[in-house]
């Protein structure tokens, strides 16, 4: 593949240089964190809407994370909130970053996702199907919006509110634009409905996105999430994991692997020169397991989120096949997720080692202050 053409690709005239990626790496660190729902939310419309916004419950669980360590977590949005209440939803994020700041927590935002159900709705969200992972999980926009190309110009008023509201606050960490965008649902909702492939349509409303947020300048750098699984050579990447890789200010990825195969995904994506975080890890079945995978990220400085905080309506504790297969009972080994509703840890020695770990990091960026 040739590297893009900034005369070419006007939203690459404003990426952030590599010199300046790395000096906002040197100041944030080693992050560490989780992607964050309440456990009383089934997805991002329940957790944001003002009937089931719980600023105490979120306090609460946040404050589990502050004890564990974390440092930033990865928190999605909805256009379709926006289109509701836009300044009631601008005033409940702010709400949440003063919750999050509290803890010493910064915030990533995702903006768009691709994954499960393709028609959201506002109001009152169905209740989980038993032992079903993310039997409610939305995305966004859905399948109405992302079918019809001329009506991506009607998201632009949500991108450039979110970002605009908060592009100099210091309590955003990183905007997050899209979420597995080529993702097809093939073992949920098979996403095989469309006017084009998804990842076409996918790509244009991410590249009307950049666009959008570099005409704002926001302080914060942007990032994407691509989740496909061979990244060794540039010439085998899908179309748009070499758009979002050579648009992102910093790198980001999904992995789910053995700790072999993080490193090498982790390895591969060095040639990108930039600051990297993987934004989704963490399936103990598939060997991905924070003794095992944190402390390849540690070595290399890569940040890193799991999937999953507490067990809750989400049911990410439960496996991707129970679409498939019927789980009567609580998975014996969890998929997901660190704690149950009532903070009591899944498996008190990951905890402990997740402590011990992150003690350890912040001992160290003590001792560099003093010196």
């Amino acid at each position: 593949m040739i590297a893009p053409n900034m005369e070419q690709d006007p939203e690459l005239i404003h990426r952030w240089s590599e010199a300046k990626a790395a000096a906002w790496a040197q100041k944030h660190g080693w992050l560490v964190g989780c992607n964050f729902v309440p456990h009383t939310a089934i997805n991002q419309l329940e957790m944001w809407q003002p009937e089931t916004f719980d600023p105490f419950l979120i306090d609460k669980e946040l404050g589990w994370a502050e004890d564990l360590g974390f440092n930033t977590i990865r928190v999605f949005l909805h256009q379709l909130l926006w289109e509701q209440d836009s300044q009631g939803f601008l005033e409940r994020i702010d709400l949440f970053l003063s919750i999050a700041h509290k803890h010493g927590i910064k915030t990533m935002f995702v903006l768009f996702d691709a994954v499960w159900d393709p028609f959201p709705s506002l109001g009152k969200q169905p209740e989980p199907r038993h032992n079903v992972h993310n039997s409610g999980w939305v995305q966004c926009p859905g399948y109405d919006v992302l079918n019809n190309p001329d009506r991506y110009d009607e998201l632009q008023s949500y991108v450039e509110g979110i970002v605009n509201r908060f592009k100099d606050d210091e309590r955003v960490l990183i905007w997050d634009l899209y979420n597995e965008p080529d993702n097809m649902n093939l073992t949920s909702y098979n996403d095989q409905d469309y006017v084009l492939h998804k990842a076409e349509l996918s790509r244009e409303l991410l590249r009307k996105s950049i666009i959008w947020v570099r005409a704002i300048n926001p302080l914060q750098p942007i990032t994407m999430g691509p989740w496909q699984e061979d990244w060794s050579e540039v010439a085998r990447l899908t179309r748009i994991d070499h758009y979002m890789f050579s648009h992102s200010d910093i790198i980001s990825f999904h992995c789910y692997k053995d700790a072999e195969i993080t490193e090498k995904h982790v390895v591969d994506l060095k040639r990108y020169n930039r600051p990297m975080l993987c934004t989704e890890y963490m399936a103990r079945p598939f060997g991905s397991t924070f003794q095992d995978i944190l402390p390849v990220f540690k070595k290399h400085g890569v940040g890193a989120y799991n999937w999953g905080f507490v067990a809750g309506k989400s049911q990410t504790h439960c496996p991707w096949d129970s679409w498939q297969i019927t789980y009567h009972d609580e998975p014996e080994l969890w998929f997901h997720d660190i704690f149950r509703a009532n903070g009591q840890a899944y498996r008190p020695e990951e905890v402990s080692f997740l402590k011990q770990m992150l003690k350890e990091k912040k001992e160290v960026l003590l001792a560099e202050e003093v010196a």
